[in-house]
């Protein structure tokens, strides 16, 4: 088993570098947060004082970030200067395509080999170990990461070079936050239109209309399997981090001059959904939003 150094424990990684651990690395994990740390402690990781001190010796370093500015900072501050040439770098956030290239250009300055491998499925798959990975990078490299992210996920698909895992995740999750609010707003019009809402369901399921966001994460409580509608919009994806894609996705577009009418319109609504409280929210919650009526619990 390899030495891994895991920066990053929040919500995604203290579950991803919870299972590198339960798979038998020894895993060196760093997070500014004293909570976190211990958390990934109990779970059979090795709490380092420093990012740079869980890069020493290690063979893979993997990061699971905020932010782009966060993966920049952390890469050019600590881990080039630390990480051993040999070591294989692993960026898991969500951030903008041209960070991500700018910091892979970074390492290959400096003698190291990165990939971007970004994720899809939530808290909840982090925490079973059956994540989605998209990775970016040469074909060296990803063979290198391949091990490790699977010892993380179920599925690893190598998207094509630097860059290419973050245009996938932005791309598709652009197309989730789109099919949502188009999901939400076919089953207000069904309720207003006097529809029982579970016969809809089951004629929409299994008709042209069908979709990732109606028969896997349906937004309405009690209808499909259960999801976060069911807790009251309560855990799986927040509405933040929904917005977040999107505003990547559309910064993207922008640099490309693609014409992206249905994202742009989506990070709109996810906006107002920000604004108005939902942040915290499932972002399946813009139902509510959307008119969705809702009867009192018993």
């Amino acid at each position: 088993m390899a030495r891994i150094a895991f920066i990053g424990l929040g919500n995604m990684g203290g579950g991803m570098a919870a299972n590198l651990a339960k798979a038998g690395h020894d895993v060196r994990a760093f997070d500014l947060s004293a909570d976190a740390l211990a958390r990934a402690k109990d779970a059979g990781c090795l709490p380092a004082d420093s990012a740079a001190i869980a890069c020493a010796e290690a063979e893979a370093v993997i990061t699971m970030l905020p932010a782009g500015s966060h993966v920049e900072a952390v890469y050019t501050t600590d881990v080039f200067a630390a990480a051993p040439p040999s070591a294989i770098l692993i960026d898991c956030s969500t951030i903008d395509v041209e960070t991500a290239r700018r910091v892979a250009e970074a390492a290959a300055v400096k003698g190291l080999t990165m990939v971007d491998a970004p994720v899809s499925g939530g808290i909840a798959a982090a925490n079973a170990g059956t994540l989605t990975f998209m990775a970016g990078g040469s074909e060296e490299a990803f063979r290198r990461a391949e091990p490790f992210l699977a010892d993380m996920g179920k599925t690893v698909i190598h998207a094509g070079p630097v860059g290419a895992g973050q245009a996938a995740k932005i791309c598709n999750n652009m197309l989730l936050g789109a099919t949502m609010v188009a999901t939400g707003e076919a089953f207000v019009l069904a309720q207003r239109l006097g529809l029982d809402l579970q016969t809809f369901y089951d004629i929409a399921s299994v008709s042209s209309g069908q979709s990732w966001s109606m028969t896997s994460y349906c937004p309405v409580p009690g209808v499909g399997p259960e999801t976060p509608a069911d807790r009251d919009w309560q855990g799986g994806f927040a509405a933040a981090l929904q917005l977040k894609d999107l505003r990547l996705a559309m910064q993207a577009a922008a640099s490309v001059s693609a014409d992206t009418p249905m994202g742009a319109r989506a990070a709109e609504m996810y906006q107002r959904f920000v604004d108005e409280g939902g942040a915290a929210t499932d972002f399946s919650g813009i139902i509510k939003m959307l008119g969705l009526a809702v009867p009192p619990k018993q």
